[in-house]
Parts: structure tokens; sequence; C-alpha cells
């Protein structure tokens, strides 16, 4: 289907370009979200004779998206999940998910507006585009962690995980291994005080010698 766009699409046009994409697209996405006409002649002429209303709207919102983004770039949010030892999630996090925590901390953003190709299911730093416009994007960082504690290693730059297999594979310190040549030693040491010798059994009187005497 060919359609006409009303705002510039990443890596299909800008306002004004007639392009072909496929039907479904067109129907799902373009159409219903007011972002393309159908290229037929009649929506040709509606869209130049509407043409410089159409871009100084859009003009007017790219302002006011360039001013909001000053309070998101950059934004770094945490969010607590749980998750497995090998840090893959019990669920996962949404782009609903990562409006909520951003409007936590001062930055309104609609879920519509969080770029994810797929839900997070992983624990971690991720870097997230925000589209607050077509023509501007910034990013944002989703810390997702097991716990608060976590998440702060996370944020200063710690591989929790990795971390975590080093240090259940690190090898026994010398000093942690138990000397097990001295502890046989001091047992049979210790067995030998215990037991008389063949010399002391022999001096030794018998029991009931004394009473005989």
């Amino acid at each position: 289907m060919e359609v006409i766009l009303l705002e510039r699409v990443e890596k299909l046009g800008a306002i004004g370009d007639v392009v072909r994409v496929k039907d479904g697209f067109a129907r799902n996405y373009l159409l219903p979200r007011k972002k393309a006409l159908r290229a037929n002649e009649s929506n040709r002429k509606l869209f130049e004779a509407n043409r410089t209303r159409i871009e100084q709207d859009n003009e007017a919102k790219r302002s006011d998206a360039e001013k909001a983004a000053t309070g998101v770039d950059g934004k770094s949010v945490k969010l607590i999940r749980q998750a497995s030892n090998v840090g893959h999630l019990y669920g996962s996090v949404s782009a609903r998910d990562i409006a909520e925590a951003l409007e936590a901390v001062g930055a309104t953003v609609a879920k519509s507006q969080v770029v994810l190709d797929h839900p997070i299911k992983a624990i971690g730093v991720h870097e997230v585009k925000i589209a607050l416009h077509p023509e501007v994007a910034v990013t944002v960082k989703v810390n997702v962690a097991r716990s608060p504690e976590e998440a702060d290693l996370q944020a200063q730059g710690v591989d929790v995980l990795h971390q975590m297999f080093e240090e259940d594979a690190a090898p026994i310190a010398a000093e942690e291994l138990e000397p097990v040549g001295e502890t046989v030693e001091t047992g049979e040491a210790a067995a030998a005080e215990e037991l008389p010798t063949e010399e002391a059994a022999e001096e030794a009187p018998a029991e009931g010698d004394g009473e005989q005497a």
C-alpha cells in the first residue's frame, strides 16, 4: 500500500513523502495513529491544501519535545524484580513499567514513547530509547536488580552476576584447608598416651595383688 506521511517515520521518510509499506503496517499502525494517509488522489489534494498547517503543527510539537527532553535525557530509574540465580527475571519489565518509574522521578513519559524492541527479561543496566517526537529521542538507564543493594552495585558499574560466579569458582585458600596430616598425627599421639605400653602393663600390679600381700 502507498501512503502519504503526515510526520517523519524512522526508516520510511519525512512529512509529505509517498512511500510503499506493507498493508498490515499501514492498517494497524500508520493509519490509525494518524501518521499517514492512503495515497489516493483525493488525499493527495487534501494534504497539499493543508501542508503548511501540518508542517507548522509538527514544528511546534518538535519544539515542545526538545524542551521536555532536558528533563528526561540521561535519567536513571531502579526496578526491583525477582530473578533466578543466573539473572533471568520471573516475568519481565514492560514499557508501562518504565514509563511509571520515570514519572516517579519527575519525568513524564507516555507508554507509547518508550521504545522497546522486546520486554526486558534479565537483571542489569539497560539503555532504553524514549521517542518524545518523531525527530526528538533521548536515552534513559533502567537499572533492573533483585535488591536495592544490588542495584547500587550495578549503578557503580559492577557486574554482579560475573562477580557472583567468580566467588563461587574461587579456589579455597591454603589457610582455609584443614591440616589433615597434623590432625591424624595428633589423633595418633593422643591414642598413644591413652593406651599403656607393654612394659607399663608388665610393671603394673595385677588387680587384687595388693590385698593378697
